[in-house]
């Protein structure tokens, strides 16, 4: 999606705001802030680009990711210029997490790209030892949906408007744009007018029921805090060089309010450095 489609696309967005009395000077600027994203949904009349379940399959001899299996992503079937996110223009990207907020913002998934002619192995998806002698996963795991996944080409806008200083008065709008409360208050209102919804989404912006701050810069705080503990490597302390990769409502029953994302570095996603990914969760029951 170029530029002019996605300010076409945004009208109803544009007006809104102009309507609530926000000048348009500041609604141009945060309508220059969008980006392309892949809504992943079973309906709609987009390619089919992915599964959520269907077989594991990963690379012979590679370890078993730690978290349940999720979905699985046809890369070369997305639609050309559907994120603009630097992927692999071929192969599959497998996306594992467990959707529950334990309170202390740890790892909670992985991400694993199989380039294409990969030899490839099925394996167990319910082979988790952390999980396999627990009731109350065996509950969550049966509601892991089963489905194909259709693309829909989408814009999106940020659903945050407030970043944390380390002075008072601890939080203010985000940096170029005053207005960033009211205008994700407006984006909230007219997104359903131009964006479709989907259980998967690929880029954009993320999003959660308690949003004010980005999601990505949870989980980069957490991946800097892993990497001072010595759990990981180093990473950037600076949110620009992060992304959202994927983002999934899982809707399921007892863990209602529960919202999964998978935030990169730039650099490791155009090295193809997926394990590097990091998994945040954030529930609001």
């Amino acid at each position: 999606m170029t530029p002019e489609e996605m300010r076409d696309r945004l009208r109803p967005f544009r007006d809104k705001a102009l309507a609530c009395g926000i000048p348009a000077a500041d609604v141009e600027r945060w309508m220059d802030t969008a980006r392309p994203c892949a809504a992943l949904a079973a309906g709609g009349d987009g390619p089919v680009v992915g599964w959520f379940g269907g077989p594991l399959l990963l690379p012979v001899g590679m370890p078993h990711p730690f978290y349940p299996f999720v979905a699985s992503i046809d890369l070369a079937a997305l639609p050309a210029d559907a994120t603009d996110l630097s992927l692999p223009p071929d192969g599959r990207l497998l996306l594992f997490a467990y959707p529950e907020d334990f309170g202390d913002l740890t790892d909670m998934g992985n991400a694993v790209y199989v380039p294409a002619g990969a030899a490839v192995e099925e394996r167990d998806k319910e082979g988790w030892a952390w999980f396999e002698n627990d009731d109350e996963y065996q509950e969550v795991f049966a509601q892991f949906p089963q489905e194909t996944l259709r693309a829909t080409v989408d814009v999106s806008l940020p659903y945050h408007y407030w970043v944390e200083i380390p002075a008072e008065p601890r939080w203010v709008p985000l940096p170029g744009h005053p207005r960033s409360e009211e205008l994700a208050a407006v984006w909230a209102e007219t997104h359903d007018d131009i964006a479709s919804s989907g259980r998967l989404r690929l880029g954009g912006y993320a999003d959660r029921e308690a949003v004010d701050t980005d999601p990505v810069g949870t989980a980069m705080t957490c991946a800097l805090r892993e990497a001072e503990a010595g759990r990981r490597e180093p990473v950037s302390d600076d949110l620009a060089d992060w992304v959202l990769l994927a983002e999934w409502n899982p809707w399921i029953d007892g863990l209602e309010g529960a919202t999964v994302h998978w935030s990169i570095q730039r650099a490791d996603l155009a090295a193809r450095r997926f394990e590097r990914a990091f998994t945040t969760v954030f529930r609001n029951p």
